[in-house]
This record gives C-alpha cells, structure tokens and sequence, in this order.
C-alpha cells in the first residue's frame, strides 16, 4: 500500500463506481483515508451535471420520437 494521494481522475472513477454502487469498502475507505475532498466534491458535481444531461437529452429525444 502506497501513501500517495489519488489523482483526480483515480477520484473519477471512484465517484463514478458509487453513484453505480459497486464501490468496495476497502476503496471507499482508502478514498477517506488518502484522498483530497476537493477533488470528490469537483468530480461528483461534475458526475451529477453529466448524469442530468443525459437523462434531459433522452428525454428530449423520446418526446421528439413521440411527437410531442
């Protein structure tokens, strides 16, 4: 085990596999452990912008399928 603080995209792919829930407790405890929280808070906001871009753009796209 390294002490070397994760990178922002290792916090990417850490935020990313718990909005999915398959986040393990060892991760998730090494994340508290030896992470920077600005760098989980900067990429979940980014996560959730992105999540909600999607859902709307699908949304759009099924009501323009639709005729609405």
């Amino acid at each position: 085990m390294t002490d070397e603080t994760p990178s922002f995209r290792q916090a990417i792919r850490s935020v990313l596999a718990a909005f999915l829930g398959v986040q393990s407790d060892k991760n998730r405890e090494l994340d508290f452990r030896q992470g920077k929280p600005a760098h989980f808070i900067v990429a979940g906001l980014l996560l959730t912008l992105l999540f909600i871009l999607v859902v709307w753009g699908v949304v759009k796209l099924v009501l323009t399928a639709a005729g609405v």
